[in-house]
């Protein structure tokens, strides 16, 4: 029988119904013939309800610690999913990603999947049971338990695909694929049947919140067709794959990200030595960019997702002690992004963007392309409007 694998997110575990929902869907996938792997996130908003726990015992709480109370939120769910499918007399088994065998590395809160081990899950299944997968969470060779950073849920979804040479990998939330912009900004948003890995990584990165950047990587690497559903109903979804169907537009799609901080450095501060200070506290960035010291001074620029720094207060005061007043810290701009292939094939989609911000007042702090992507970074209060200007403008919506 062949092997699908599901994943659920918090929304769609938020509750008794909803479990009871995911639990049919399950049910009704294993009587048309597959074997099941299901991977769940935590219910609604546990993550956050714990973090704020967290916070209220320590302003800066330590990752390791951090790590073993929040993977008790996808235990919840995988739990609770077995016994709502044996309630409907569906045999089922619940794993921790340790118990599945997700070896990661030892990088806490912001773990990456080395290897999967799935022994067990192979033993389940052969003995005709739907395995339940707590996603987000791994252990590490020192027998460490590691998360895997936000929207880590997809990545235990897509590696474990990869590791049972899964027929199909099947991403569930409450909006039916990925649109061309969030559609509660953009009404006019379209559904992309398709797109490629390169496309849908940026716009993960990028701040769009249907897939997660890491497990579209995964899934590139191992060649897996991630398929992005709607947990309600029985919409087409969009297929995420190598290479995705042709269309009229070079633009795919536009996403905005609010969350974010802007570190801004200036001489005297040597670039490499920030650069150390930043990776000695796991402070990954998003875009980084600088202008060398022809013709005046050396400035970066660069980009971090708020939601990969634990502590951001406690880093913004090292920052101030170590650097001064020359590198700055600022939550109050964002980014739009562009992304398609051949985007930047000419200027003409920066030309327009940039127009588009100053119609808008919308001061334009820096800008960063590449050959799939274009990103404006400028204050939050024109993110939405910008977002919809330049679907507008480039996607002709």
């Amino acid at each position: 029988m062949p092997i699908v694998v599901q994943k659920y997110g918090g929304s769609s575990v938020a509750g008794v119904e909803k479990l009871r929902k995911v639990a049919q869907r399950v049910k009704d996938k294993r009587e048309a013939g597959y074997q099941v792997v299901v991977v769940v996130s935590a219910m609604g908003d546990t993550t956050d309800e714990l973090l704020a726990l967290a916070k209220g015992v320590s302003v800066d709480p330590p990752r390791r610690e951090l790590d073993m109370l929040l993977t008790c939120g996808e235990r919840i769910s995988m739990a609770l999913l077995s016994m709502a499918l044996q309630e409907m007399d569906v045999p089922a088994i619940s794993f921790t990603g340790s118990q599945s065998g997700i070896i990661t590395t030892d990088a806490h809160a912001q773990a990456r999947i080395v290897e999967v081990r799935p022994y067990r899950i192979h033993d389940e299944l052969a003995r005709g049971k739907v395995v339940i997968v707590a996603g987000y969470q791994g252990v590490s060779f020192k027998k460490e338990v590691t998360t895997l950073g936000r929207g880590g849920s997809d990545t235990t979804a897509v590696a474990l695909a990869a590791a049972l040479d899964a027929e199909a990998c099947e991403i569930y939330s409450d909006v039916d694929g990925v649109f061309s912009a969030d559609p509660r900004v953009v009404p006019d948003a379209r559904k992309l049947e398709s797109l490629s890995y390169d496309e849908m990584q940026e716009l993960a990165s990028a701040g769009a919140k249907v897939l997660n950047a890491q497990a579209v990587e995964w899934a590139k690497a191992r060649g897996i067709t991630i398929l992005a559903r709607t947990a309600h109903g029985q919409g087409t979804g969009t297929a995420v794959q190598e290479l995705a169907v042709p269309t009229d537009h070079r633009l795919k799609g536009v996403t905005a990200d609010a969350e974010m901080a802007v570190l801004a450095a200036s001489e005297p501060v040597r670039l490499a030595e920030l650069l150390e200070f930043l990776d000695a506290r796991a402070v990954r960035g998003r875009t980084l960019d600088f202008e060398g010291p022809v013709g005046g001074a050396r400035r970066t620029v660069i980009t971090v997702p708020l939601a990969d720094i634990h502590g951001a207060d406690a880093l913004r005061r090292e920052l101030a002690t170590r650097f001064g007043a020359a590198v700055s810290w600022r939550e109050d701009l964002g980014t739009v992004t562009c992304v398609g292939v051949g985007l930047n094939a000419d200027w003409a989609p920066l030309r327009r963007a940039l127009a588009a911000a100053e119609e808008l007042g919308a001061h334009v702090h820096a800008a960063h392309t590449s050959p799939l992507q274009l990103t404006l970074l400028v204050d939050k209060a024109h993110l939405k409007a910008l977002t919809a200007r330049l679907h507008r403008e480039l996607l002709g919506g």
